[in-house]
């Protein structure tokens, strides 16, 4: 692969179809999903116009400063930092989102844990471990009589979701706070998308992740599961800690005092993580999967719901 610095990127006035193209080759030679799509992105936010406009041709011509800002966007896309940290956005169902490297790029999948709120409709909700804030956000957004408390142990982390709830106008329906679970209080849901990548599956992932998405939100010990056993399981005083849960989660119970949960897990998992469930005293579990067919988010609640797929 060629270094980034040896892709010929003009900086000067050039069409937009000779923009697109050319970082369209750089990025495919690059090993790039989907270079097309990248380099309308980024070269619609160089120009400031959408996607679509530059679809329909309503740009033709590229100025020297956007031809110059989407040079720097194609080469920083070809160090394989994501398209997300390029723009500082992603969406996330009715919401934009501001992103950088101190959260995660939100992910489609996460938005069945919305769903699975908007069906239930709780008037109390936990979320855990929120990151930017993107679940706690869109359900301030679809849910607009549902309390709203988010956690997350890295203040870094808060702070964008702080600053994406005051953008948004959300400020005032998520209580954001900083640390492990709330101690001796009662929920109708809790939502939780903790760690979940095994650190033997690490090497195999993209750059995009292993290079630039914070790590501590996304390994969980060499199977994946560390964050999960320890949101589920009993104290153990003598144990460390390294998730959002923290062991005063489990002085308390939490999972306990909630009438459901529902928790994102990778593939493969849905079936641990249910036994870990119904070890902690939950009667009724299914799995939800998401588009690829993946058992992706597993649900948990005190009293069976038929109709569902049951997790063995």
């Amino acid at each position: 692969m060629l270094p980034a610095s040896s892709i010929p990127l003009t900086t000067s006035a050039s069409s937009a179809r000779q923009a697109l193209d050319a970082a369209t080759d750089a990025l495919r030679a690059a090993g790039i999903d989907d270079p097309r799509l990248d380099a309308e992105l980024m070269l619609a936010a160089a120009v400031g116009t959408d996607r679509a406009s530059l679809a329909a041709g309503a740009v033709t011509d590229v100025p020297p400063a956007g031809a110059r800002a989407f040079g720097e966007m194609v080469r920083r896309r070809l160090r394989r930092e994501p398209v997300a940290y390029i723009l500082g956005r992603r969406g996330f169902r009715r919401l934009e989102l501001a992103v950088d490297a101190r959260v995660l790029v939100p992910r489609p999948e996460t938005e069945l844990l919305v769903e699975v709120a908007l069906e239930r409709e709780p008037a109390r909700v936990l979320d855990l471990g929120t990151g930017s804030g993107a679940i706690a956000l869109a359900l301030a957004d679809e849910l607009p009589g549902c309390e709203i408390v988010a956690v997350d142990t890295s203040a870094r982390a808060l702070a964008v979701a702080r600053a994406n709830a005051a953008r948004l106008g959300l400020a005032d329906r998520v209580e954001f706070r900083e640390g492990p679970l709330p101690a001796g209080e009662e929920f109708d849901l809790l939502l939780a998308n903790l760690p979940y990548v095994a650190e033997r599956d690490w090497p195999s992932l993209q750059p995009e992740v292993t290079r630039w998405e914070p790590r501590e939100a996304l390994l969980a010990g060499p199977d994946g599961l560390d964050a999960y056993r320890e949101l589920f399981a009993a104290p153990d005083p003598t144990a460390p800690s390294s998730f959002a849960t923290h062991r005063e989660a489990n002085d308390y119970g939490a999972p306990s005092r909630c009438a459901a949960v529902a928790v994102e897990v990778g593939e493969g998992q849905a079936a641990a993580v249910a036994g870990m469930m119904r070890a902690a005293g939950f009667a009724s579990v299914e799995a939800r999967r998401d588009l690829a067919g993946i058992e992706r988010v597993v649900v948990a609640e005190r009293s069976r719901e038929e109709g569902r797929e049951a997790v063995p």
